[in-house]
């Protein structure tokens, strides 16, 4: 397992791929590393890209989510639909059920937006403790996050250094604009998330989610009680 930060290896990788095609460097990556990288998927329609350049290449690559206990119907749907499309297992990691129970008997079941400590610490329990988990056995995590998506990710870098769980962490859609993916999702016919066509271009938990108004942030119905620079649950730490 990795201890420290390889600074040399994740510039020549930076150097190297930065500007390639993005199956080339998911082909790349889970060849190179294979048994030791794995892929998160939230489900969302970046996620949704990435899962079936996955499945294209190999279909062996572990590939996980997180269940909070507040996701949206929509959102197991695509679950099921997506293990089926695609013939592969995504391996769901959930919240421990005592740190939840205290977590909710002390504070309430909507803690979250009473403040911002509250949110977090609800974040925390129910994602970052959960990742930190699915990530044990792995050295490198390959994540759907993009530059456009928000003010929080502007400098993000193909390949970053996750100091939170000391991890190699691979964003193959850095450079993808919001119209790349849904192109790409329509001439590919990848299954999404049917919330996305009621005015949700992001989707988390069910009560820290809403809609967007036309000419809103993408990231607008997430946290919306938050300023922008707030937003972020701490699974990309920054």
């Amino acid at each position: 397992m990795i201890k420290e930060k390889p600074a040399e290896l994740i510039k020549s990788l930076n150097d190297r791929f930065s500007d390639l095609p993005v199956t080339e460097i998911i082909r790349f990556f889970l060849s190179e590393f294979k048994g030791k990288i794995c892929f998160s998927t939230s489900l969302g329609a970046e996620d949704q890209v990435i899962t079936h350049l996955i499945a294209g290449i190999d279909k062996n690559t572990p590939v996980f989510t997180l269940d909070t206990g507040r996701m949206f119907q929509e959102t197991y749907d695509l679950l099921d639909i997506t293990e089926k499309r695609y013939k592969i297992h995504i391996e769901v990691f959930f919240p421990d059920k005592q740190a939840v129970e205290e977590m909710v008997n002390q504070k309430g079941i909507n803690l979250f937006f009473e403040s911002i400590e509250n949110r977090k610490l609800c974040c925390h329990i129910r994602k970052i403790d959960p990742l930190k988990r699915a990530l044990e056995k792995y050295d490198l995590w390959i994540s759907g996050l993009r530059r456009e998506q928000s003010v929080t990710r502007e400098n993000l870098e193909l390949v970053e250094w996750d100091s939170l769980h000391r991890k190699i962490k691979i964003n193959p859609l850095i450079n993808w604009k919001y119209d790349d993916v849904w192109s790409f999702i329509h001439e590919h016919d990848i299954p999404y998330n049917t919330l996305h066509d009621r005015g949700f271009p992001s989707i988390g938990c069910q009560p820290c989610t809403r809609a967007v108004q036309p000419g809103e942030d993408i990231r607008a119905g997430r946290w919306w009680w938050e300023l922008p620079e707030l937003k972020e649950c701490g699974l990309h730490k920054r």
